[in-house]
């Protein structure tokens, strides 16, 4: 039996109260997992490099900083 069997199999075990639990697992699971791309790894170097800006006020207050820019 495959693993793939094998787990359907036991899904039909779990009584339904607690298949919702498992539903929004196996979602998350689902996600293939994605590289960030050239411009995100920058951003990373940057902050990991002590560069970057820290913001320290109200999301409100960030949110009417950026439309400002």
């Amino acid at each position: 039996m495959s693993n793939r069997e094998f787990a359907k199999n036991l899904i039909d075990q779990i009584p339904e109260s607690k298949l919702f639990y498992i539903i929004a697992y196996l979602q998350g699971a689902a996600v293939p997992d994605e590289t960030p791309n050239a411009e995100t790894l920058e951003a990373f170097a940057e902050l990991s490099n002590g560069g970057g800006t820290l913001y320290s006020g109200t999301t409100e207050g960030l949110f009417a900083e950026l439309m400002e820019d």
